[in-house]
């Protein structure tokens, strides 16, 4: 009977340790652990998938990966998705992408966004907004599956260009109109 007492104060215990401020910053640091590992390896994914984008990984000033955008529903489509911003491969800060697109679309998709920030203006316009609505802010171009253009130096006239990409690589016809991308605060 007494070890019983005492094995339930030692649970007691672990729930209190698990509650504490302590654990739970370790918790919050290990989701953000893995939410910029998922980001980097959607980033690779897309290399693979798409070696056109490899040209503007290398020239970018930073990239602003979401792994993970569900978009649902039937004619108004919803998006939600949180993501990483990259600078030199080490996270910067998290941010989420909202809002939605008219168009037809049945079920739920899950797909990636990766946003490459070509430029210093559109990385200090990101940094410096809590959010912004696509289209009030940088120049952002959606590549989608097809697009197929190769990329130089001299290509480059937008500020930001951004690649929607699945397992079976750039998706079609998906563009950034009505979204908005806000900074998520941890305390």
């Amino acid at each position: 009977m007494h070890l019983t007492r005492r094995s339930a104060a030692a649970t007691v215990l672990s729930f209190a340790m698990a509650f504490s401020p302590l654990a739970m910053s370790v918790a919050r640091a290990d989701s953000r652990a893995e939410h910029v590992a998922d980001a980097v390896q959607a980033l690779h994914e897309l290399e693979d998938k798409d070696p056109g984008s490899r040209f503007y990984a290398r020239h970018a000033k930073a990239v602003l990966v979401f792994p993970s955008v569900l978009k649902a529903g039937f004619v108004f489509g919803g998006e939600s998705g949180n993501g990483v911003l990259l600078v030199h491969g080490h996270s910067e800060g998290y941010y989420n992408l909202s809002g939605g697109s008219w168009g037809l679309q049945i079920g739920a998709q899950d797909f990636a966004y990766a946003l490459f920030f070509m430029t210093d203006s559109s990385l200090d316009y990101l940094r410096n907004t809590e959010g912004f609505d696509v289209g009030t802010g940088p120049s952002i171009v959606v590549i989608n599956q097809g697009a197929g253009a190769e990329a130089n130096v001299t290509t480059l006239t937008h500020d930001v260009y951004a690649f929607p990409f699945n397992q079976k690589g750039l998706m079609a016809d998906l563009t950034l109109q009505g979204t908005k991308i806000t900074r998520i605060h941890h305390h």
